[in-house]
């Protein structure tokens, strides 16, 4: 039978709403090792990051429209590794409502969600991530992490049944992001004049995996010393990330440079993961990321994560290696787990990949 980790002493939603400080290893401080992208800075300017329209990406879309933001797209992807996607077809309404559903969880009793508190071993489960190190920083933020396809994988002691309708509004989600990603995919191979399937056979068949991270990051006496969430670039394949109206604290690295990720009601912000830079022979690029904290304000965040079937082989695709650009990554098996080891040493994993 399963067991289940010890539970912390307090979470960091409940150190928020006691007024607590946070304790020294949630200090950036005390593990310089997690600094090495640049130090932790509340207010950077504003990332210009590529708005992508995704009604002209579809097929029916006039073939003007679409080459336009074909091009956009593999611009955003070469320079950013990330956009901020529109006119996906899902309204204000119904994004506020699957905020409006996680928040409802996160807002339970704290006995009602360790319910839900991951096993030993394990990533999946409501709590924070697992630890690795002794000199491993903490985030300030807690989590409901669940492996959602194939749906035969779903550990379903880890899927809340309060608030009712969680379950229902995750399975509606997740159904109406495959159809977006598998899109992005195609347009993806469109834009480097691949077939349309080089990157979907990948990671839009029916074993392949989306997982889901909802994540509460609360307010913090003391951001400007504690990370809700460590630099780090993503595994998967792309990510799409639902972000909090009411607080911006998603940043980005770019040439060295940190900057703060707009907030845009009606956008899907989607990046680029390590897996899509392998497989574009490092054309695209999957960039890193982090989340700082607010003092004054709490923040939800909604993150589906596309990946393959473990078993499967991932390499740059064939034709886009010549001798103008030689191959650049090995190919790799099973890379969610190894990246994921080495988000938490504080290692960065393309770089252990490549030739």
């Amino acid at each position: 039978m399963a067991t289940r980790d010890s539970l912390p002493a307090k979470t960091a939603q409940q150190m928020a709403m006691d007024g607590d400080e946070p304790p020294p290893k949630y200090i950036v401080n005390n593990t310089t090792n997690y600094t090495k992208f640049g130090a932790l800075e509340i207010s950077p300017p504003f990332a210009p990051v590529p708005i992508i329209d995704i009604s002209c990406l579809l097929s029916s879309s006039k073939q003007d429209d679409q080459e336009t933001e074909l091009a956009k797209l593999r611009s955003a992807l070469s320079t950013w590794g990330c956009f901020q996607a529109v006119n996906h077809g899902l309204s204000d309404s119904y994004l506020d409502n699957v905020r409006q559903v996680i928040k409802q969880f996160f807002d339970l009793p704290l006995k009602e969600k360790q319910k839900y508190f991951r096993e030993t071993g394990s990533v999946e489960g409501y709590g924070n991530d697992m630890t690795y190190s002794e000199n491993q920083s903490q985030d300030w933020c807690d989590r409901l992490f669940l492996r959602i396809l194939p749906e035969d994988q779903r550990k379903l002691r880890f899927w809340p049944e309060n608030p009712s309708n969680l379950r229902e509004t995750i399975d509606d989600y997740t159904n109406k992001i495959k159809s977006i990603s598998f899109v992005i995919f195609e347009a993806m191979a469109k834009s480097l004049d691949l077939e349309k399937n080089s990157f979907s056979k990948y990671f839009m068949e029916e074993r392949d995996v989306l997982q889901g991270r909802f994540i509460l990051y609360p307010p913090c006496p003391v951001p400007e010393q504690v990370f809700g969430l460590k630099a780090h670039s993503d595994r998967s394949g792309i990510t799409l990330l639902l972000q909090d109206p009411g607080v911006e604290g998603l940043q980005v690295l770019n040439d060295g440079e940190w900057y703060m990720v707009p907030v845009i009601r009606d956008a899907i912000f989607v990046n680029l993961g390590d897996q899509m830079q392998i497989m574009s022979n490092g054309i695209f690029k999957s960039p890193v990321h982090r989340v700082v904290t607010n003092k004054e304000k709490g923040r939800i965040s909604v993150a589906m994560f596309t990946e393959p079937e473990p078993t499967k082989e991932i390499s740059p695709v064939d034709v886009l290696v010549d001798e103008k650009r030689p191959r650049v990554y090995k190919t790799v098996k099973n890379y969610a787990v190894f990246n994921h080891e080495c988000f938490q040493k504080g290692l960065v994993a393309l770089d252990a990949v490549k030739l």
